[in-house]
């Protein structure tokens, strides 16, 4: 009894210890929040706005009140949102105190639409007269892109710059799967729905090397002729440049005015005293991105009870709530449906960054913006992606806008069902039988192969979705059915592409789709709506201590640029009915 009494004290004692703990990092916290919320951002004069593109960058910024707080990762808990990104640059060119923008280009994580809206902003920061500078040890294509549009590009005399065209490159698992004896069966609609050629080719299929093909070169010859504008060198150079590999040392890219001076980090800070025209030991205020949202803006807006409604939707399209990261209908339905029944909302621009996902859940989204059109106008936004189920979900809008690099269409459906009963009966051992009350009781079946007549029904089901996707779009685009299925068959175009053929109406950025959405509304005062509603901060913090954002927020940082191959696997994982996705994974170079 006695060694009883000592163990359950012990228990009690370690409890109440941990709850004092808890319950001191929980003022912190508070305490912290209230800190923050109430100390005004406040910068110096002559400041120079600091952009960096090292941490992934997400389509809108979350609440993060957390960051650098005295817990482990607490600063990437979320990403910077391409939102305030735009927002800040913008901010920064009626700001009497920034003086210019310094982009740090070492490395870029986000898609080439993304860097696209970025880079525009930029060209019309340019604009105020003030400066922009770039610096780098390495630059990438992508990074090397985003900082063409600078009036000075900087590179470590020790430095490299990748200039060497671009590569898709796809991953197939055949291979592995016949290792494992896993018989992967497919069923689509769409001679370029390519989605499933990873699992059953070790190759590109004909159809699949012809879109590729085309895509990648449209978004070369985009860049390079962007490029060409903003460095004065033609675009034959540039190719040449490219084929040779001629760029790739520093003193190379110098010679060929790819960049305009080799310098040290105290170089660049040199450059930058004399254009702030400051001492050489006084100190140089920059001020970044994060911290740079909290400052307020130098013109008031008045006040307007008008709003345009931004949904957002990004990720992979499912069924149920989703997250920031991505699609759920229940969770964009719901805003869709709070941005109708709203009367101070006079638009709805529906922001698209999705390779689309299950039919249903894309058909819910989509009833919900047909919904809508009827009452406001409704503009659909493309980022870097929206093909398949992310083009299913905005063909409705009265307008649709996409950048010019953005990957869209993918008119298509595919099923893929996989027949392990070889991995189980010969890697295994295991044998499975069963008792059935009906013929195809056991339909859908991955532990044996499609009957002939089960495959029939599935096929079945898959040429009846895709023509209700055809139907969709054709009534959504004002087009033939045929007409619409001759560029349709699961292949993917680029926004600029897509707008030649009547899929997209504009290109550009979010900026575009609101300007758009306003004129469309016949307003030129209003508020922006953010939607869906995100999370409260303590809320926020709930979900990350609860370990799960932790470990994706470690898997995220370990794996750094491989970890979009990591997201790939993870949702093969979690595919379920019927899908309208985009027809491949690939990674640009």
């Amino acid at each position: 009894m006695k060694q009883f009494f000592k163990f359950m004290f012990a228990s009690m004692l370690g409890f109440f210890i941990s709850c004092l703990v808890l319950l001191f990092i929980f003022f912190i916290i508070i305490a912290a929040l209230v800190s923050s919320s109430d100390k005004e951002v406040v910068i110096p004069e002559k400041s120079v706005l600091l952009i960096s593109l090292a941490e992934p960058l997400y389509e809108r910024s979350t609440q993060n009140p957390f960051a650098g707080l005295p817990f482990e990762g607490s600063q990437y808990m979320k990403g910077l949102g391409l939102n305030d990104v735009i927002a800040d640059i913008r901010k920064a060119e009626k700001d009497p105190k920034i003086i210019g923008i310094l982009l740090d280009m070492s490395t870029v994580q986000s898609g080439l639409a993304t860097v696209e809206a970025i880079r525009f902003a930029l060209t019309e920061f340019k604009k105020s007269g003030k400066f922009i500078v770039s610096y780098a040890d390495y630059y990438t294509q992508l990074s090397y892109y985003l900082a063409s549009v600078s009036d000075k590009i900087f590179l470590n005399p020790q430095g490299l710059l990748d200039w060497k065209g671009l590569d898709a490159r796809l991953l197939f698992f055949k291979g592995s799967l016949e290792k494992l004896n896993i018989d992967m069966q497919i069923v689509r609609h769409g001679k370029y729905k390519s989605a499933v050629e990873p699992l059953v080719n070790d190759r590109m299929s004909a159809e699949n090397r012809e879109q590729t093909t085309e895509f990648v070169q449209s978004f070369w010859k985009h860049m390079s002729s962007q490029v060409s504008l903003a460095r004065k060198i033609e675009v034959a150079e540039l190719n040449r440049l490219a084929d040779e590999l001629t760029c790739n040392g520093a003193a190379e890219a110098l010679a060929n005015r790819m960049v305009d001076s080799l310098v040290y980090r105290d170089g660049l800070h040199a450059w930058l005293r004399k254009k702030l025209a400051i001492g050489e030991n006084d100190k140089i205020n920059t001020v970044g991105l994060r911290k740079y949202i909290d400052v307020k803006p130098a013109e008031k807006k008045e006040f307007t009870k008008d709003k345009i409604a931004v949904v957002w939707a990004s990720g992979d399209i499912n069924t149920g709530e989703g997250s920031e990261e991505s699609i759920g209908s229940d969770r964009i339905s719901r805003a869709i449906r709070k941005a109708r029944t709203d009367k101070n909302v006079k638009a709805i621009v529906l922001r698209v960054n999705s390779p689309g996902g299950m039919h249903i859940a894309s058909e819910v989204i989509w009833r919900e913006v047909q919904l809508a059109v009827k009452d406001k106008p409704v503009v659909a936004s493309f980022g870097d992606y929206a093909a398949s189920g992310g083009y299913y979900i905005a063909c409705a809008a009265n307008k649709i806008v996409a950048e010019p690099t953005t990957i869209t269409g993918s008119i298509g459906v595919f099923g893929v069902i996989p027949n392990v009963q070889k991995m189980m009966n010969q890697k295994l051992g295991i044998t499975i039988d069963e008792v059935m009350t009906n013929q195809n009781s056991d339909y859908i079946p991955v532990y044996k192969p499609l009957s002939d007549f089960q495959r029939a029904v599935l096929t079945k089901d898959i040429e009846r979705i895709y023509d209700i996707f055809l139907t969709r779009v054709a009534e959504g685009r004002k087009m033939q059915r045929d007409e619409v299925d001759s560029i349709a068959q699961g292949r993917v175009w680029t926004g600029l592409t897509a707008k030649e053929l009547g899929l997209v109406d504009e290109t550009g950025g979010l900026d575009k789709a609101l300007a758009l959405a306003a004129e469309l509304a016949e307003i030129t005062n209003y508020r922006i709506l953010s939607l869906p509603e995100q999370k409260d901060p303590f809320s926020e913090l709930v979900e990350y201590l609860s370990g799960d954002q932790q470990e994706e927020t470690a898997i995220r940082k370990a794996l750094g640029p491989l970890y979009p191959t990591y997201r790939d696997l993870q949702n093969l994982q979690h595919m379920q009915g019927i899908q309208a996705r985009l027809p491949f994974s690939f990674s640009l170079n």
